[in-house]
């Protein structure tokens, strides 16, 4: 896949399939507009999603603290779709000042060369967000492609959206972010060396600090999973800030993995928080703080025999 990223001067030789939005999740609506843009590949269109960098609420102060996925997260998960360009088209006054009808026909027909453009019906583009679907069905008559406007896609009555999906992680109800999203939600990053605490106690972790931009759910702990080189551990995971043995008050995501015997210091993880267990609390002492790590390794151990099972 081909990353074009900070500029708005470039050109793709040969017609695009082409979706627009802005993809904070990429969840099961999402993915939608994604197999609409693979299913044209077939036409001999490249599929090509573009998205804005920052996105358009952020830059205009609109946007909530947070974002469920990084940039590195959706251009990994991109790959694996078999997208062939990522555009992160810059935003700034003068980008977002760019009447509809010119975003059309300069990025859309001159520069991406588009056949086919793929969006959902809450689009908005141009200045003060003026182009909608109507104006590009129209717009697309005029520049030579068509246009596939997805509808909301629904989930248990109720539209599946980034601003859904955050109030579900927020609360901590990981099974529903899970159905929304299509996937688990994860925490990536390397790992990095710790305080040794979790050693001492006899229950070794891996510690990652998740990336400042990435929204997080309540402290606490985790039933998880964890994918290291290639291969899935089970585990359970502390997100949260250590407030028994440390003072720092960064979050960090601490965790135990069922069966890894190795060293992992530097290693890229991701970890996959399949179920809130308990809030994160400040122990008495260490021999408190012991306790309470045992009973949430056998218990993890039992609910993940029984999610086996």
């Amino acid at each position: 896949m081909k990353i074009i990223a900070n500029t708005k001067d470039f050109v793709i030789e040969g017609k695009t399939a082409v979706a627009i939005g802005k993809f904070d999740g990429f969840h099961i609506g999402h993915r939608k507009l994604i197999q609409e843009v693979l299913a044209w590949k077939q036409q001999g269109l490249h599929p090509c999603i573009f998205t804005f960098d920052p996105a358009p609420n952020v830059f205009f102060g609109r946007g909530e603290k947070g974002e469920l996925t990084t940039k590195e997260e959706k251009r990994a998960i991109l790959e694996q779709f078999g997208i062939d360009y990522m555009i992160e088209f810059p935003m700034n006054s003068t980008t977002a000042a760019i009447p509809p009808q010119e975003f059309v026909r300069e990025i859309l027909v001159r520069q991406l060369h588009a056949g086919q453009v793929v969006a959902g019906e809450d689009l908005s583009f141009g200045d003060r967000g003026k182009g909608d679907a109507t104006l590009l069905k129209a717009l697309g008559a005029e520049g030579g492609f068509g246009v596939t406007i997805i509808e909301k896609v629904c989930l248990e009555g109720q539209e599946v959206s980034s601003t859904l999906i955050r109030q579900e992680l927020q609360l901590g109800h990981m099974d529903k972010v899970c159905c929304l999203l299509g996937r688990n939600y994860s925490l990536e990053g390397r790992v990095v060396p710790g305080n040794q605490i979790g050693r001492t106690l006899g229950f070794p972790t891996a510690n990652l600090f998740p990336p400042k931009e990435k929204l997080l759910p309540p402290s606490g702990v985790y039933l998880s999973q964890t994918r290291v080189q290639g291969k899935t551990f089970p585990s359970i995971t502390n997100v949260g800030c250590k407030p028994t043995v440390s003072r720092e008050e960064r979050m960090l995501a601490e965790t135990y993995l069922y069966g890894y015997d190795g060293d992992l210091y530097g290693k890229q993880i991701e970890v996959f928080l399949l179920q809130y267990q308990r809030p994160e609390k400040k122990f008495e002492n260490l021999s408190a703080l012991q306790r309470q790590i045992r009973e949430d390794l056998e218990l993890g151990k039992l609910q993940m025999r029984d999610k086996e099972g």
